[in-house]
């Protein structure tokens, strides 16, 4: 029979081998800087969120420190100079700052239809971009991707973005919303989430019609190619969690908005009943679906960079004074790493997402 030295002395060594072994995986862990590339995380972070709380993240290697700033610009510098490994911006400053010699790609494409264009409230007698002349333009921050599609459009309407508009800054969410109201600003250039949160904060908007730029991509995971080359499993990780966190999201969106809060529990409205909360974060949330879903432009897996909509973007940006030079769009997109990306069961996760109760 054992004596009571050897069993404690066999529970002490099977504690000291769990504990190794789990500070060897905590080591292997490695902890990768991601721009996110707004000032505010919104419900439009949950894949993140949920990529994090069920361990796909983790389990490949990999922890996510999110990392919000003012805009696609900013992230697309900070991507260039390594303060962040990844970012998630849009194309324009990817396509700007490459011509001016940094070797960025874009290896995920997330939001695979545009998010950008023009807004204005609900009432506004402006029907046209024509219609903006004179008036005054609200962005998140000089540094967002907001700012170049609005020149871009000011521009393709015949009128100087110089001259004939005001191009200002009106901040995020509430504080657009009441730039809104006090007619300090006329309309707005900023994108989908950010238009569902000015409503949410009171302001209901109407789109204006840009149906030339509909199927251009927005944003996506961009990388140095060198960063491509050496983190290729990190780039992958996550990459893959993200679009599982997608494919959560889409097909549980209450339950994806309370993971969001959970993770990121700054992203919880105060102010505000439980019941308000989740129908705004809700909506935010479905506002950046309809550019999730890949279909709908010609892509057949999540994340595939479709060159056929890169390549008239680019002509596009060019036409408009947005960059000088044409360049073929396998220049800025990478599909090397997709096939990798989507080694997963989609419809295992979201029988999951659809059975899940948050506590």
């Amino acid at each position: 029979m054992a004596s009571v030295r050897d069993l404690v002395g066999g529970v002490v060594g099977a504690a000291t081998l769990w504990a190794l072994s789990a500070a060897n995986a905590s080591a292997q862990v490695e902890t990768i800087r991601v721009g996110w590339c707004a000032r505010t995380i919104s419900s439009a972070a949950a894949p993140f969120a949920i990529a994090t709380k069920f361990g796909w993240f983790a389990s490949d290697g990999i922890k996510v420190d999110l990392v919000p700033l003012p805009g696609s610009g900013d992230c697309t510098k900070l991507t260039a100079t390594k303060d962040v490994m990844f970012s998630l911006p849009s194309a324009e400053p990817v396509l700007v700052i490459r011509q001016q010699g940094a070797k960025i790609k874009f290896f995920y494409t997330a939001y695979q239809a545009n998010i950008y264009g023009f807004a204005v409230p609900e009432d506004s007698p402006i029907k046209s971009v024509a219609d903006l002349r004179g008036k005054k333009i609200g962005l998140i921050g000089m540094g967002s991707a907001g700012a170049i599609v609005a020149r871009a459009l000011v521009t393709e309407a015949g009128m100087d973005p110089q001259k004939d508009v005001s191009i200002v800054v009106a901040g995020e969410g509430a504080q657009t919303a009441a730039m809104l109201r006090g007619n300090q600003i006329d309309a707005l250039s900023q994108f989908d989430t950010q238009y569902a949160l000015v409503q949410n904060a009171g302001v209901k908007l109407r789109r204006l019609d840009h149906p030339g730029i509909d199927k251009f991509p927005s944003n996506g995971f961009i990388a140095l190619e060198e960063v491509l080359k050496d983190k290729r499993k990190q780039a992958i990780a996550l990459a893959k969690g993200y679009a599982m966190g997608t494919a959560w999201a889409m097909a549980n969106p209450e339950a994806a908005v309370r993971v969001l809060w959970e993770v990121y529990p700054q992203t919880k409205s105060t102010g505000k009943t439980e019941a308000d909360a989740i129908r705004d974060d809700v909506a935010t949330l479905q506002a950046r679906a309809l550019s999730w879903r890949y279909e709908k432009v010609g892509a057949t897996k999540f994340g595939e960079n479709v060159e056929a909509n890169y390549t008239p973007y680019i002509a596009w940006l060019v036409k408009n004074g947005v960059i000088k030079d044409l360049v073929p769009a396998s220049d800025i997109i990478t599909n090397d790493m997709i096939g990798d990306i989507n080694t997963f069961d989609r419809g295992k996760v979201e029988a999951e997402a659809k059975a899940y109760v948050a506590k």
